[in-house]
């Protein structure tokens, strides 16, 4: 019976493992046209004042997808954050930990 659940442990150990696509920040898929787009899912509390996308207010409501570049970008909410949009992905930003 121990062999079991260290199997069952083993099993969901791996499974949560390939959920993992790689990226701290956010959830990276493939875009259907190539392109690199972008959303903010998570406003971190929304206790920020207005959110800015490489010093630039970003006009888009939490979630919607907007077209970017690919490359490095940094998301102000208080500090700033860096992090890499490859190219071709939609790359969905919700996490503002360290």
């Amino acid at each position: 019976m121990k062999h079991i659940g260290a199997i069952a442990l083993f099993a969901i150990a791996v499974l949560v493992a390939g959920c993992d696509d790689g990226y701290l920040r956010g959830a990276v898929s493939k875009s259907p046209d190539g392109k690199t787009y972008f959303a903010v899912i998570d406003d971190n509390g929304g206790h920020c004042g207005p959110m800015k996308l490489d010093g630039t207010v970003w006009p888009h409501a939490i979630g919607e997808v907007a077209e970017i570049s690919p490359g490095r970008h940094t998301l102000e909410c208080g500090a700033p954050i860096s992090f890499e949009v490859p190219p071709g992905v939609i790359f969905k930003f919700d996490y503002w930990g360290p």
